[in-house]
């Protein structure tokens, strides 16, 4: 039968449709690669790109040079620009301002066709650790209060180069869907006196119902009510609410915790599309009491249609448990680091 499941968070309702589905092996996905003439991410294209902010060169070679093993660079095509002032004014009823932010194109490797989940630990840590960087600079730029990190892989994700890659980019305003995560956990602090998500890692772990795996520092679930079949969360442990101030020693066992996830889509979906996205606390720090920073990683496996968009639920015909049984199973198929 159908379920209604409420996110402890958001408040928000999905609907759980299993006999709309669906077993995991439906969402198999069926897809060519296509190497461009020309891929402006690559080793000796660096001329196609703009100036690198920051590159990880092991031997010290010339900037925007080959001899790097990851690169940051600002978007060719920016959805905000750095250089201006926010100028907000009203026109009647409405409010507009400037397109100051930054956005940035985080290259993680020199190799075309290195999946993250086919990287050295170090690897995968680099580019947790480049994240980390760049936040902490912009951070010091007092018009933005907001930096979100994301990956696009896959066309259907909204991937436009195959290349690995991911972006940042900082607003002047705190994006309404992390204004309502934080409001979520607001009101659950003022009535439990407890972080919603330290809540939820202790009855995930409790039940392991919906647990796919943990180390020392992370926990990887399917959320209680998710939108979207294998929709994944991955948070630290203890509770900490701004990505950039973890234990520097974290980001070896977060890039080895985000690697092993998209190891385990990857071979249970062939390879998905998939957004991840890193929600963390507002540059204003007024919310670290109850705020919880984690990742969300989102196969695209179903389209969002009238319904969705006329109510704001989902439909996902996938239970989390089903999703988080199927994806246990893999490190039985296929040896994971650990």
């Amino acid at each position: 039968m159908p379920e209604l499941r409420k996110d402890p968070v958001m408040g928000t309702w999905v609907i759980i449709s299993s006999e709309r589905s669906q077993r995991p092996h439906a969402f198999e996905n069926v897809h060519t690669k296509t190497t461009p003439k020309l891929c402006p991410f690559c080793p000796g294209n660096e001329s196609n790109t703009p100036p690198e902010i920051i590159a990880y060169r092991p031997n010290k070679s010339a900037q925007n040079q080959p001899g790097w093993n990851l690169r940051v660079i600002s978007n060719k095509y920016p959805a905000l620009i750095v250089e201006g002032d926010l100028n907000r004014e009203a026109i009647g009823l409405y409010d507009k301002m400037h397109g100051v932010g930054a956005h940035e194109v985080i290259i993680e490797t020199p190799e075309h066709d290195r999946h993250i989940s086919e990287m050295t630990d170090e690897q995968a840590r680099d580019v947790f650790w480049a994240y980390r960087e760049r936040m902490l600079d912009l951070v010091k730029d007092f018009r933005l209060k907001y930096i979100l990190v994301f990956k696009n892989h896959g066309e259907a994700a909204g991937a436009s180069l195959e290349h690995p890659h991911s972006q940042l980019i900082a607003t002047p305003i705190i994006p309404k869907r992390v204004m309502e995560e934080i409001e979520g956990s607001r009101h659950y602090f003022e009535v439990k006196h407890s972080c919603v998500f330290c809540d939820i890692i202790k009855q995930e772990l409790a039940t392991d119902e919906r647990v796919v795996f943990e180390n020392d520092s992370f926990i990887c679930i399917q959320p209680f009510a998710p939108r979207f079949p294998f929709e994944s969360w991955i948070l630290p442990k203890k509770h900490l609410a701004s990505f950039p101030e973890m234990d520097p020693k974290e980001y070896l066992l977060l890039g080895r915790a985000v690697k092993e996830l998209l190891m385990r889509l990857k071979v249970a979906l062939n390879d998905p599309p998939f957004n991840y996205i890193i929600h963390t606390s507002p540059m204003d720090k007024e919310h670290d009491t109850y705020y919880h920073w984690h990742i969300e990683v989102i196969p695209k496996l179903t389209k969002v249609a009238g319904f969705e968009w006329g109510t704001g639920f989902y439909i996902n015909p996938t239970s989390p448990e089903t999703a988080a049984e199927f994806l246990k199973k893999i490190k039985k198929e296929q040896p994971v680091s650990t």
